[in-house]
């Protein structure tokens, strides 16, 4: 399905880019694990060409490109752009996933905030839940419940994230907690973003973005049951390694303005160990009615997408996707006119 040198080089991506992840895959049947790191290494290629380049809305627009080309049936010459066409013909993945994916990126080239809570959670829809989706794809998993549950997933492994790198996106002019959150502090942003500290005000914020992942991590694991047998001690583990961060966080005291949280090799070890006896104890436990509460509404779109495959659910989201992309266009077209 994909060609080993390309296969080779998105293993190499992650084994360097994404440690959590690559921890975590090795214990996903080869099946799953092979089409899961090039997706990985797409994704990971998108998020660093629009976090780390000087022009992050031309990154957005030609990641734009690259979509239509890959569906297209005709990728780019680059490992990753193969490696993702050869998934999209193997698994039928909807479109609409990676479109929601870009659209999350489209939001971060715009320097978009957010002013609550759900719309902190509608971002971590887009720029994780849609890959915890895609993941269910490879998995050929396209019940409901069970990609309600991968969302939860994701959501809460991005809202991990965040509260992690409170700090790192300040100094770099970046604002992910929800707005009212900082004006209930009695701050602006540009105060906020100007602290040097982790002031009180900071760590309950942090402390109150790590509990709403917690609800979801507990929350989440009920649709592992509804996965392959084999796949589940790897999605364990991937909920047990990313939790993790967040229980370092809070031994920093939810400093994560000055403190950035790390996870040993040795802590990772006993997560998958952990994930590994969980996984085998699903195999003879009955499935919990968690499975069965209702998708978060911010992340209905990407079940509704996942489950209906390549047509309809995908044609609602590309006019919002388009929407922002013309945003972006216009943007750089400005800058171009500018610069010459």
């Amino acid at each position: 399905m994909i060609a080993p040198a390309d296969m080779e080089h998105c293993r190499a991506v992650i084994r360097t880019g994404s440690l959590s992840f690559h921890t975590a895959s090795k214990l996903l049947p080869a099946s799953v694990r092979d089409p899961a790191l090039a997706l990985y290494a797409f994704c990971r290629l998108a998020d660093d060409e629009v976090d780390e380049g000087d022009h992050k809305a031309r990154a957005v627009l030609n990641l734009r490109d690259r979509l239509d080309e890959v569906y297209a049936g005709k990728p780019r010459n680059a490992p990753e752009d193969r490696a993702f066409a050869a998934i999209i013909e193997a698994f039928d993945m909807p479109r609409a996933l990676p479109e929601a994916l870009l659209e999350g990126l489209a939001w971060d080239a715009s320097e978009r905030r957010y002013q609550t809570l759900s719309g902190v959670i509608d971002y971590s829809a887009r720029v994780a839940s849609a890959v915890g989706a895609m993941m269910c794809v490879l998995m050929r998993v396209r019940d409901a419940d069970a990609l309600a549950r991968a969302c939860d997933l994701g959501v809460a492994m991005q809202l991990t994230n965040i509260a992690r790198d409170v700090g790192e996106d300040a100094r770099a002019g970046r604002l992910y907690l929800p707005l009212d959150w900082i004006e209930e502090a009695g701050l602006t942003p540009e105060q906020f973003l100007g602290q040097g500290t982790a002031t009180t005000q900071t760590q309950r914020m942090v402390r109150r973005l790590l509990a709403e992942a917690r609800r979801l991590y507990i929350r989440s694991e009920a649709g592992i049951s509804a996965l392959p047998i084999k796949a589940r001690s790897g999605i364990f583990a991937a909920r047990y390694v990313y939790a993790g961060i967040g229980t370092q966080v809070r031994r920093n005291g939810y400093d994560s303005v000055t403190r950035r949280a790390h996870t040993s090799k040795a802590q990772k070890l006993g997560w998958v160990m952990q994930a590994g006896l969980r996984a085998a104890g699903t195999v003879v436990m009955p499935q919990s009615p968690v499975i069965y509460a209702a998708p978060l509404p911010e992340v209905a779109f990407l079940v509704d997408a996942a489950k209906s495959g390549l047509t309809g659910a995908s044609q609602g989201r590309t006019a919002a996707l388009l929407d922002v992309l013309r945003d972006l266009d216009a943007r750089t077209g400005s800058s171009q006119m500018a610069a010459e």
